[in-house]
């Protein structure tokens, strides 16, 4: 399946990137890594990820404070957020109209 991002969610991975690199060298690489690994994981079977709610599945990075929120389609997925787990936990809901 193909993966595509909303706007609001690449703006929020690659907005993420720099902060982490301000922490320590190599550490935005690193959580970019952690995306594109739960991106590939996604992608071998979106639907053994549980429901973050009724229409929206969730995967935890791994080594960040983050989710990615998607929704699996027929032709393909949309990370609908790469949300931060404290913080606005439910800005995302107003995307999925």
């Amino acid at each position: 399946m193909r993966v595509v991002f909303e706007r609001e969610a690449e703006q929020e991975m690659i907005g993420a990137a720099p902060y982490y690199e301000s922490q320590g060298a190599g550490r935005g690489s690193d959580f970019l890594d952690e995306v594109e690994a739960a991106i590939n994981a996604i992608e071998v079977n979106p639907f053994r990820y549980g429901y973050y709610n009724r229409s929206v599945r969730s995967i935890r990075l791994a080594r960040f404070p983050y989710w990615l929120l998607f929704v699996a389609e027929e032709d393909r997925i949309v990370i609908i957020a790469v949300m931060h787990l404290h913080r606005r936990p439910g800005c995302w809901k107003r995307r999925l109209n």
